[in-house]
């Protein structure tokens, strides 16, 4: 299995994919004195008998109010406790242990006044595979994403759920079973864990992670219909794309050219094919999927910087010996790369569901309506392009920017939220109705490119259709259509269908 040393501040999107597809993870050690100074600072602060944030008062509205010395263990714990408000569907234990990596490796940069003994137990607990159960609904995204963080943090002092190879134990049965204690909060300690976007930005990097495969598979069967509804690929010459200078642009249509190199079918219709432009959902394919992939690599670099990025608050300076309050807790930045994610899932969809609807027209096609050997007997493909148009649909709602909307909180002290936590959230839900687009696609262009036979497609996109043929059988006549689909979705959802294309596709998060 692939191990991850997380040094702070230094961390591949690679690296953060590899997290989140399950390898071990430890901190570098050499994080430890820049904790511990860190830690020391907190103490000489609170020396100074001065009020300071989080440390010695109390929270949002509430920070006026001075707390004692002997009350300020409890304030840690209250914090915790009265912040872990969330309810919904736990997070999927790939997503928070990336946000559980996330975390620790923003607090190991030194400035959050955090222990050394609560960041081993953070280590720890990801080491042996300790995962707490999260609601994920409750964060609007700044003053961190609170609520699930807090809910974190409090299987840490032994309160709420933990998964254990997949089993929910109470947190402090499951702490004691891996031979692990519950910590007792120290001053800043519990306002450091539960503040911050580890929560939206773990999110929204699982659906980039996802969203390039997506993006990725999406060329190829982009690629497949183009061949099946014996389409030009005169628009993926390099001078067109050349002239517009778009990067995503130029490097997409190359990918469809090299998809298509060799392919019997498309050499067949070369001359005197009397078409003389394809619809838009062949013909632009560089166009739209390129802009997609540009928006993609935004985010990620936006998010890349983001997990590197320290966001609670105070941040403490041991250098200076300061806590100064800010609002780095704002989850501005990946609000806005949710977004972007979102409309480039929401495109690539639609485009792959314009394509279905294409090859199933008798008219725009030129092969038997609904794919079918026998339409009218058989209804072929008409219900699955429907399915697509549904789940389309649907995307289309979720990709509204969420980053536009806010509700002040903390009784209008915290006046302006991101909403990164849900815009973020339903990324991997889009990203998944869209593989099911690509998988009825998948399905759709190696029906019509076997009316094609005995011409082939490309040698690349001949291994693409043997794949899905051992599985999926040609449709002679209508049969039950959903394990198809199925089977279809998970070639799509794995990666080998981008896998079988290698490195003729573009990359966006080095994956």
């Amino acid at each position: 299995m692939t191990h991850i040393v997380l040094k702070p501040g230094a961390v591949s999107l690679k690296e953060w994919c590899a997290v989140y597809r399950g390898a071990e993870v430890s901190l570098d050690p050499a994080a430890r004195p820049v904790i511990a100074r860190s830690a020391q600072a907190v103490a000489a602060i609170l020396a100074k008998g001065q009020p300071v944030y989080g440390i010695n008062t109390g929270f949002g509205k509430l920070a006026t109010v001075r707390i004692a010395d002997e009350d300020l263990a409890t304030l840690q714990r209250n914090i915790v406790l009265s912040h872990a408000a969330g309810v919904g569907e736990p997070m999927p234990v790939p997503v928070a242990r990336l946000m559980m990596a996330l975390k620790l490796a923003s607090l190991a940069q030194g400035v959050s006044g955090i222990s050394l003994a609560t960041i081993d137990l953070l280590e720890a607990m990801l080491v042996k595979g300790l995962t707490p159960v999260i609601p994920s609904q409750g964060s609007v995204g700044a003053s961190g994403d609170l609520a699930p963080l807090s809910h974190m943090t409090a299987t840490m002092i032994g309160v709420g759920e933990i998964y254990v190879g997949g089993a929910r134990l109470p947190a402090e049965a499951a702490l004691r079973d891996a031979g692990l204690a519950p910590v007792t909060l120290g001053p800043k300690e519990g306002l450091a864990l539960l503040n911050g976007t580890q929560f939206s930005t773990a999110n929204a990097l699982a659906g980039l992670f996802e969203a390039e495969n997506l993006f990725r598979s999406a060329l190829v069967t982009g690629a497949l219909s183009t061949d099946a509804a014996r389409g030009s690929d005169a628009p993926f010459d390099p001078r067109i794309h050349a002239v517009r200078r778009h990067r995503g642009q130029i490097e997409t249509a190359e990918a469809l050219r090299n998809l298509m190199t060799g392919s019997a079918i498309r050499a067949s219709h070369l001359v005197g094919d009397e078409r003389v432009q394809d619809p838009y959902c062949l013909r632009c394919q560089p166009q739209v999927m390129g802009a997609a992939l540009d928006v993609l690599r935004q985010a990620a670099t936006t998010l890349g910087t983001e997990a590197n990025g320290v966001s609670d608050n105070p941040l403490i300076f041991a250098e200076d010996g300061v806590a100064l309050s800010g609002g780095n807790f704002h989850a501005e930045p990946v609000a806005f790369a949710a977004d972007m994610i979102a409309l480039a899932v929401c495109e690539i969809g639609s485009l792959s569901e314009r394509r279905i609807a294409m090859l199933v027209d008798p008219a725009l096609s030129g092969m038997p309506a609904f794919l079918a050997p026998k339409p009218g007997l058989n209804s072929g493909f008409m219900i699955p392009q429907v399915t697509a148009a549904a789940l389309v649909s649907e995307n289309k709602q979720r990709a509204y920017p969420a980053s536009v909307d806010s509700i002040p909180t903390s009784a209008n002290q915290e006046d302006h939220v991101s909403m990164a936590a849900h815009g973020a959230r339903r990324l991997v839900p889009m990203v998944e109705n869209a593989v099911a687009v690509l998988g009825i696609e998948l399905l759709a262009a190696a029906q019509g490119c076997d009316f094609h036979q005995p011409l082939a497609s490309s040698p690349v996109l001949e291994k693409v259709r043997a794949t899905l043929r051992a599985q999926v059988p040609h449709l002679d006549e209508d049969r039950f259509f959903a394990p198809d689909m199925e089977a279809a979705n998970a070639l799509v959802r794995s990666g080998a269908i981008a896998a079988l294309a290698g490195d003729v596709l573009p990359a966006i998060s080095g994956e």
